[in-house]
């Protein structure tokens, strides 16, 4: 799936009170119920397939053990009550998706190819190292936080954090017209656009135009 989030804003005087680290075991099922509360609610891809917060836990559950061997995932949580208020879920570009994604509903196809193709486009049949590119996944914001944003310092924080420990691009593939805006903020360069129009399985969210790889030096 792509990088998503619903709103942006500018930074609140609640934003003090927001902290932003690496992710940790303990915080795996806070991140899928949050990812899986907006997803199927917001994301364009993940609402024209139909996508369930079941069917969208168990794909962040697979994708989980292989972002903490790689540990470059995000947290963005409130001081004091410790509540989750967003996630930046990033994985090593170089790092194997896991076998165990053709265990989920024949649905997710559609979104899986169109994504597979603007990265095949990107990549040119040349892989990167590891430690090298980093792939900035699923974005989520809670809705309890959203206007504070909170998204745009995910994004920011995680290429940063990516950048201390020696890697030198970042990759995303944004999918709405608000987690693009988000991504060119933070100066991502556009490099491949799908469009919705193509597939009649999202017919509904040609509005969207269509998804973007998006990448950044760092």
């Amino acid at each position: 799936m792509g990088a998503l989030f619903a709103r942006n804003g500018n930074m609140t005087r609640n934003q003090q009170h927001i902290l932003y680290r690496v992710a940790a075991p303990a915080d795996s099922e806070a991140i899928v119920h949050l990812l899986a509360d907006v997803f199927p609610k917001h994301d364009p891809p993940a609402v024209a397939i139909g996508v369930t917060t079941p069917e969208f836990e168990e794909f962040v559950r697979l994708l989980l053990p292989q972002s903490e061997v790689d540990g470059l995932t995000l947290v963005a949580q409130q001081h004091g009550t410790g509540e989750l208020a967003g996630v930046m879920l990033s994985l090593d570009s170089a790092s194997p998706m896991p076998e165990a994604l053709d265990r989920l509903p024949p649905k997710f196809l559609p979104v899986f190819e169109i994504l597979g193709h603007l990265e095949d486009q990107y990549r040119k049949g040349s892989l990167p190292s590891p430690g090298e590119s980093v792939h900035l996944y699923l974005l989520g914001v809670s809705s309890r936080f959203a206007g504070q944003g909170i998204a745009q310092r995910l994004v920011a924080e995680s290429t940063a954090t990516a950048a201390r420990r020696g890697y030198r691009f970042a990759v995303t593939e944004a999918t709405n017209r608000t987690s693009q805006h988000i991504f060119r903020k933070n100066n991502f360069v556009e490099r491949v656009q799908g469009s919705y129009a193509l597939n009649p399985v999202f017919a509904s969210i040609v509005n969207h135009g269509g998804p973007i790889l998006m990448d950044k030096a760092i």
